[in-house]
């Protein structure tokens, strides 16, 4: 652990990461800045509290992220559905699961969200898999 204030508190290094935010210009070298300590990684991106957020403080991680974990959740409704689990029942569990995913934090991830993203998610989530499930026997 190592000493980081007068206070003190203590920064546990082994849980720690240091991401450096680059500005959308791309002409701009990236200047590689030492860490404050020798023991902290520096990251491309971070996880905070369930959202992916990279160094070029857009939403591109964490779409493909989220577009990954639905499709595998709709793929596991598919499943479930074979099973003879009634309608109303798909939607509830979709409801609870993939809607939620998109859902969640929503308002943060969204304002980072650059056209390519809008286009990737709008794609995949309009007609063909959301309102599928509305078709469901």
């Amino acid at each position: 652990m190592i000493s980081r204030c007068s206070n003190n508190l203590r920064l546990n290094a082994a849980k720690s990461r240091e991401t450096v935010f680059q500005t959308h210009n791309a002409r701009r070298k990236m200047i590689q800045l030492p860490p404050p300590c020798l023991n902290i990684e520096q990251v491309d991106r971070i996880t905070v509290l369930g959202v992916v957020v990279n160094n070029r403080m857009t939403a591109a991680d964490h779409v493909a992220e989220l577009l990954s974990s639905c499709t595998k959740l709709l793929y596991a409704l598919r499943v479930i559905r074979w099973h003879g689990l009634p309608q109303q029942s798909l939607k509830d569990v979709f409801r609870a699961t993939v809607e939620s995913k998109i859902q969640y934090a929503a308002p943060t991830w969204s304002g980072l969200c650059t056209a390519g993203d809008r286009v990737q998610l709008n794609a995949r989530w309009q007609p063909t898999a959301i309102l599928d499930i509305q078709k469901w026997p």
